[in-house]
């Protein structure tokens, strides 16, 4: 049985955080993941990976950003959420296992911009944000190119932030959740219900989680 969970609020320059950890029983790897701009840590993929990774020695980290603590709607500009990320980092390294950073949407994107600086050991992007929805053009590639680290993307089929087939060729991973949309949540029409689709998801994240170390 996995310890419980316990959460642990954290101070930065962009106001209060607050981590709760699921803690593996015998850990190798830190999973440090964030939220998106329109959701907390109750997000359907979050609670999906903090449930199944403890068990393969992955202990998990779901951090609230100083907004979301704070009880405000509407995220910050990037460069806030980044500020509110770097200030948690070093309550995610003192247990002292190599980390890996993630986050969904727009929590992706902090941590694909921030992964080389911070000491990540690779970078886990759900539902990266590719462009926004209908705008192509808008391509935010750049970010996700230039992580430095390994990186896997794990994007839904269905995604109108980018489906996985607008994806361009690079230095990273990408595995598809068939028929997901941006929360992974798939129509009954598919065939695949929602544990199905996080089963598809964890396992996809738990066996690349394996490779790294």
């Amino acid at each position: 049985m996995s310890p419980q969970p316990r959460t642990q609020n954290v101070t930065t320059d962009a106001g209060e955080a607050r981590i709760t950890w699921f803690p593996a029983p015998e850990p190798r790897l830190l999973l440090a993941t964030s939220h998106g701009a329109g959701g907390g840590i109750e997000a359907r993929d979050l609670k999906a990976l903090a449930a199944a990774l403890p068990g393969h020695g992955v202990t998990v980290a779901l951090v609230e950003q100083p907004w979301r603590v704070a009880g405000k709607k509407m995220a910050p500009a990037p460069k806030t959420l980044d500020t509110g990320w770097r200030g948690v980092w070093p309550a995610l390294a003192a247990p002292g296992l190599p980390v890996v950073s993630s986050g969904r949407s727009a929590g992706a994107r902090v941590a694909c911009r921030t992964a080389a600086e911070l000491g990540a050991l690779a970078v886990l992007a759900l539902s990266f944000p590719l462009h926004p929805p209908g705008r192509p053009e808008k391509s935010r590639a750049d970010e996700l190119l230039s992580t430095g680290v390994p990186t896997l993307v794990v994007q839904g089929g269905n995604d109108p932030f980018g489906r996985p087939e607008e994806f361009p060729a690079g230095p990273y991973e990408l595995r598809e959740v068939p028929h997901g949309d941006h929360g992974f949540a798939v129509p009954k029409k598919s065939g695949l219900d929602e544990a199905g689709a996080m089963g598809v998801l964890t396992g996809a994240v738990a066996k690349w989680l394996a490779a790294l170390g």
